[in-house]
């Protein structure tokens, strides 16, 4: 049974409550996000990941800076973006930030690249949403060639061209850590494998097996390719307290103020609380106490043979205090568990 398995957590920097319910200033909110990091670090967690977002229910908006400040705070913990929006960026900077980044941490750096759920970075940087897959396909196209760390020579057609251009800072050793971040689409499945990138799975609905496929389908092309396999990684949310009901009763208000903020601006209907019970039983909401959360971890670590599971510990205006004590008993107790059923 494989047991090299890591455990990371993500963060979108969601703006939570202080203890009267008012909202915190990001700036705290992000103060606190490097507090979370270190408690992190401090109990032996793999990976912190920080998303991208360009809103207000959101605090981070450049992933890089909190991270080289969490750099500064901790010893072993890997720290990287999740995702970065390559789409609405300049592939350039996005290495040229994360190899500082590596650098600032001693190696410690890493990247997942995707297009993001969230759109408000492409008129806010002033991209065409009508190019929404010509952007994201030329752009890793070309952080592909600056992975190799050689000059570049590349063209394409959203840019000029590139001709025995260096890029710096190098990675000091071996070459960054880079990821592709899928949400279910089977070109993008591919393309991971055809650049030959390490895939991360964000699984937020539904029962975690329905990416049993994407999986297979990873391998087959790696296998048509003429390459050994690289890692799957599984991101999705969660929340952990001493037991079950404590951890719904929680959990539930402030998930639902976030599920339904978003699913206003999509069209989806108000979540339910027989909806919400049906994720933490049979989907892809990881909510209880400790022994539930592990068991699911196992269970989904097992059937998609990934290689790191990252839970996504902030949900809306969860309180800090809250998100504190999930992660220690994340770190404490969940982890280490898990591996201990990998292992039997």
């Amino acid at each position: 049974m494989t047991t090299s398995v890591e455990f990371g957590l993500d963060t979108f920097g969601d703006v939570t409550n202080n203890a009267a319910g008012t909202p915190l200033p990001h700036a705290q909110v992000i103060r606190n996000v490097v507090d979370e990091a270190v408690l992190a670090d401090q109990l032996g967690i793999d990976f912190i990941g920080l998303g991208e977002h360009h809103r207000s229910d959101f605090a981070i908006s450049s992933p890089e800076t909190v991270l080289a400040a969490i750099a500064s705070r901790t010893r072993r913990i890997h720290l990287g973006s999740a995702v970065t929006v390559l789409s609405s960026d300049d592939p350039i900077r996005v290495f040229q930030r994360f190899a500082t980044l590596d650098a600032l941490s001693n190696g410690r750096a890493e990247v997942i690249l995707g297009r993001g759920s969230f759109t408000e970075s492409f008129p806010l940087f002033g991209f065409d949403l009508r190019q929404y897959e010509e952007l994201f396909e030329e752009k890793l196209d070309l952080f592909a060639e600056l992975l190799k760390q050689q000059p570049v020579t590349w063209q394409g057609k959203l840019r000029p061209p590139l001709k025995s251009q260096s890029v710096y800072p190098p990675v000091e050793n071996g070459t960054l850590k880079t990821w592709i971040g899928v949400g279910g689409s089977p070109q993008s499945v591919v393309r991971a494998a055809h650049y030959d990138l390490p895939l991360m799975l964000a699984i937020i609905g539904g029962d975690p097996s329905r990416f049993a496929p994407y999986v297979d389908l990873y391998h087959r092309a790696f296998r048509e390719f003429g390459r050994p396999s690289k890692p799957i990684g599984v991101h999705s949310p969660g929340y952990v307290a001493e037991t079950d009901a404590e951890a719904r009763e929680e959990l539930w208000p402030d998930y639902k103020a976030m599920r339904d903020r978003i699913g206003k601006e999509r069209g989806w209907p108000p979540m339910g609380r027989d909806e919400f019970v049906t994720e933490a039983e049979h989907g892809s909401l990881y909510v209880g106490a400790p022994e539930t959360v592990a068991l699911k971890i196992a269970s989904t670590v097992k059937t998609l043979g990934a290689a790191r599971f990252q839970l996504k510990y902030s949900a809306g205006p969860l309180p800090h205090e809250k998100l504190m004590k999930s992660i220690e008993l994340y770190g404490s107790k969940v982890v280490p568990m898990v591996r201990d059923m990998l292992a039997a």
